[in-house]
């Protein structure tokens, strides 16, 4: 028996990603969109290709993305971010799989980072396979230890057999520098908010000066090096200095947010 399928997707201003996203999963039997406070067309282009539109404030990636999740009715649910869109083979992979008994209860598919429109294959950012297609009620989005919900690099908590697709996704991540630079700068705050309330804040100057220039540089020099990152052209350059920086920002940023508590 066909297995009836439902696409999550929330959406904050992507009216540059989101039409493209809703063509590649028309197969699916029902699309819901979860919006939180755009202004530009976005709605407009859910309405228009007949997705479910819902309307909610933002409180958070997992907190949206489970919100969305709950609206799913299919017996599946594959989970996508807005600048997200499925291969015409991974979108055959998926009918397939599902016309007959899948053997488990969720799915990892790799996905293709896109930066700047180049596919970035080394340095750790290929395959990096996620988990989207589960059955419904059997996942949700948390942290990778506890099961709460986090602001920033949200994971899906599943506890079972899983198995990986064949075919990719492709993620159009960052298509310009201004917007790669604006999300990280974003995301780094977010990231910062999480360590200071963990309390994984630098309390020497030794656990600051690692924090913020030596695990940076580290990380550069292993996944631009020994991770062959020099491979993927200058593209792979600019993005592997421009996530080290964002390893640095974050951590100074959980610092001076700390100072300037402990000040007041």
């Amino acid at each position: 028996m066909q297995q009836t399928l439902s696409v999550a997707i929330i959406t904050k201003n992507e009216e540059a990603n989101l039409a493209r996203t809703l063509v590649s999963v028309q197969f699916a039997d029902q699309i819901v969109v979860l919006d939180s406070g755009s202004t530009d067309r976005t709605v407009e282009i859910a309405r228009a290709a007949k997705a479910e539109v819902f309307e909610e404030p933002w409180g958070g990636f997992a907190t949206a993305k489970n919100s969305a999740i709950a609206k799913c009715t299919g017996a599946w649910v594959l989970s996508l971010d807005a600048d997200e869109e499925l291969t015409p083979e991974l979108q055959t992979d998926i009918r397939t799989l599902l016309h007959s008994d899948p053997p488990v209860d969720a799915y990892f598919i790799r996905r293709r980072n896109l930066f700047l429109g180049r596919w970035i294959k080394h340095g750790g950012f290929y395959p990096d396979p996620k988990l989207r297609l589960f059955r419904r009620a059997t996942a949700r989005f948390a942290t990778t230890l506890q099961f709460e919900e986090r602001p920033v690099h949200e994971t899906i908590a599943f506890d079972g057999k899983t198995a990986t697709l064949n075919h990719d996704l492709i993620h159009h991540a960052y298509p310009t520098l201004e917007n790669y630079l604006e999300h990280m700068d974003r995301y780094s705050t977010l990231g910062s908010e999480v360590l200071v309330n963990k309390g994984n804040v630098s309390r020497s100057w030794l656990a600051f000066v690692c924090n913020v220039l030596l695990i940076p540089k580290l990380t550069f020099v292993w996944n631009y090096f020994f991770r062959l990152g020099f491979l993927d052209g200058r593209e792979g350059l600019l993005l592997h200095l421009y996530q080290a920086a964002y390893t640095s920002w974050k951590y100074a940023k959980a610092w001076q947010t700390a100072r300037m508590t402990n000040k007041s």
